[in-house]
């Protein structure tokens, strides 16, 4: 049975958990609309590539790229996987592992089980995860993606998109997926994989609105298209790590408000228990001096 002292340690250990975990969750907390500030941000950007798209799709001019191109062949895939750097986020990068297994099982099925797939891995955590699993298949490979991490933005993500379409223009990879968790509201986050090389014309068509106007192009419709499809792939790459990072930062938020939860349920337990013993003790004492006195 725990002495006096030893429920008081206790207490006094929970109860600075509990302060830490709720801090945590405040800076968590400002993260993730931070994030989420940035993803609103990204909108007019993407908005505005796919107005063009749209004004030059919605031409009689015929366009074309390389990028738009599927093989009739696939032998290589790349699988771009979002994860996190940093732990204490609940199940968020267990979610993203079993995405990845379901990922590998559609693409085993789809272009037969000697297609070889590379995961490009984005953060430590998911990186460990997937590594297990690639020591086991030869036609799996993991890469931890260069140059980039789970918390970049900004020109290093642009670098590492152009780096994924140059392998894909020169025809090292057939495919391109780009797997993360998207950010819908603070309590609501669900694991996407979309395609990302080769763009397809259906989904162009469906994300694009253009104005009906006629439309003289200068240079001609083609350049302009082959221009502006970068900048299309670079938005999706923007507003992937945006939304991955504004999910972790939620993840994160949830599980410290658990761990705040535990902990004052502990702590409430823990001076129950401590006010029993405590009451105890005073009773023993008093019964001892009563005792004492009748002897007298």
């Amino acid at each position: 049975m725990a002495t006096l002292r030893e429920l008081k340690g206790r207490i006094g250990s929970v109860a600075s958990s509990e302060k830490i975990t709720g801090a945590m969750k405040m800076i968590s907390s400002a993260k993730m609309h931070k994030a989420e500030a940035i993803v609103k941000r990204l909108h007019p950007f993407r908005e505005c590539v796919q107005t063009i798209i749209g004004n030059l799709l919605s031409s009689d001019a015929a366009v074309s790229s390389p990028l738009t191109v599927p093989r009739q062949q696939v032998k290589s895939v790349a699988v771009v996987v979002l994860g996190s750097d940093d732990g204490l986020c609940g199940a968020y990068n267990v979610n993203i592992f079993k995405g990845t297994l379901g990922t590998l099982d559609d693409l085993r099925q789809r272009f037969g089980q000697n297609v070889r797939i590379e995961l490009i891995t984005v953060g430590k955590k998911i990186e460990r995860a997937t590594a297990k699993i690639a020591a086991s298949d030869p036609y799996l490979t993991v890469s931890p993606a260069v140059g980039v991490d789970s918390k970049s933005d900004g020109e290093s993500v642009k670098n590492f998109a152009r780096t994924l379409e140059g392998r894909f223009s020169g025809g090292e990879i057939d495919m391109v997926l780009l797997q993360y968790v998207h950010f819908y509201t603070a309590g609501r986050q669900r694991f996407q994989s979309s395609a990302y090389l080769p763009i397809s014309s259906d989904e162009l068509s469906q994300n694009s609105q253009g104005s009906g106007r006629p439309y003289l192009f200068e240079p001609d419709a083609t350049t302009i298209f082959r221009t502006v499809l970068p900048m299309y792939l670079l938005s999706q790459m923007q507003e992937a790590f945006a939304q991955n990072r504004a999910s972790e930062q939620a993840a994160r938020v949830m599980a410290m408000q658990s761990a705040n939860d535990n902990a004052q349920k502990l702590l409430e337990q823990l001076q129950l228990e401590y006010n029993k013993l405590r009451q105890q003790s005073i009773t023993t004492e008093l019964l001892d001096i009563v005792g004492g006195q009748k002897r007298d």
